[in-house]
């Protein structure tokens, strides 16, 4: 089986954490091979020295030196370094796998498409939650086509965080919804389903807890006609931490976290025919009457993961990237759909006109 070689930029908590972790499995070991480090700080270098045992540079720049002898670069650098960095890499000749966010403008992700294009590069955006155990179930269950025409479509990615780290400063792309959100807002532009199309959007972004200038709270709501409202909220002040779905559906609905979920429908076919009626209801003895019926319910279940929601997405997600670069198999996460998000981005701070205060 052919191993592609892989250089890691970054080794804070997606470099090492999330990508370092995946490709030291004896899983991804059969098709990867990490074969270079770049971080900037002397004791991450001297750490994946150790644990890695491969060249270790403190600038991506001296990737240019491996040209021929590198598949693959993970791009895990600061946020606002995503697009320049990507850029640059591609125009030297990599394919580039970049963490989210994937930039800060649609004019940098235009630039970003621009260059893959023009240099016949692979380029994708590490939206591995798409693959996540939870998500696939809700899709399924969706696709199923049980809960009828679906109405509207309740996430809720919330935690009681304070943060004073970088995550927390526009000038670095920080914020709720550009850190946290990439995960909600791509499963919910997927539940609509038309990368092609910008939703309408509405957002309110506050700060509450945050030491930065960045939001800690948003609330997005997406509608596109003949699709479910979305309603996403993503926020750090939430006492009663919730990672939840609601679904309304014309004949069913669903509710879960990422470890449990219940859906329940019913048989449009069995159930109790009825007509519009204009005259007051009214029982037997001719008392008043409430209008309502008894539906015979149809009830399942589902329980997460026993690995959690993220070990396995990752891993499906380089499965997704290994056999479009090596087979030329279709992407499920693509650069269309990523667009839209960053759409959606765009016009959520243009709403918000957060201004910056810390520069970098």
């Amino acid at each position: 089986m052919k191993k592609l070689r892989v250089a890691i930029i970054g080794q804070g908590r997606s470099g090492r954490d999330i990508h370092g972790a995946y490709l030291h499995t004896d899983k991804a070991k059969e098709k990867f091979q990490v074969a270079a480090v770049v971080d900037q700080l002397e004791d991450r270098r001297k750490r994946a020295e150790k644990e890695w045992n491969v060249p270790v540079f403190a600038s991506y720049t001296d990737l240019y030196n491996l040209t021929g002898q590198i598949d693959l670069v993970v791009n895990s650098t600061f946020s606002y370094q995503h697009a320049p960095i990507a850029i640059d890499l591609l125009n030297h000749g990599f394919n580039v796998l970049c963490e989210k966010p994937a930039c800060c403008s649609l004019e940098e992700f235009n630039a970003m498409t621009a260059a893959a294009k023009a240099n016949d590069r692979f380029l994708d955006i590490f939206q591995q939650s798409r693959f996540a155990p939870y998500y696939k179930q809700v899709k399924k269950v969706i696709d199923s086509g049980v809960l009828g025409r679906l109405v509207d479509v309740d996430i809720r990615f919330n935690s009681f965080q304070r943060r004073w780290d970088w995550q927390t400063l526009l000038s670095y792309n920080g914020g709720s919804l550009r850190n946290t959100g990439p995960h909600p807002l791509d499963q919910a532009l997927d539940i609509l389903g038309d990368p092609l199309t910008m939703p309408s959007v509405f957002c309110h972004m506050d700060k509450v807890n945050t030491f930065g200038d960045a939001e800690d709270f948003c609330k997005l709501i997406l509608t596109e006609p003949g699709r479910p409202l979305i309603d996403l909220t993503i926020s750090c002040c939430d006492a009663y931490p919730s990672y939840t779905y609601k679904i309304h559906g014309s004949r069913g609905g669903l509710k879960g976290t990422m470890s449990h979920m219940d859906w329940k429908y019913f048989d449009l076919d069995k159930a109790p025919e009825q007509h519009l009626i204009k005259t007051p209801l009214c029982h037997e003895d001719g008392t008043p009457a409430y209008c309502g019926e008894k539906l015979e319910w149809t009830e399942k279940c589902w329980d997460g993961d026993p690995n959690g929601p993220f070990d396995s997405a990752v891993a499906e997600y380089y499965d997704m990237m290994y056999d479009h670069l090596v087979n030329n198999s279709p992407l499920k996460v693509t650069l269309e759909q990523v667009r839209q998000q960053v759409a959606v981005y765009q016009e959520a701070h243009r709403q918000a006109s957060l201004p910056v205060v810390f520069d970098r």
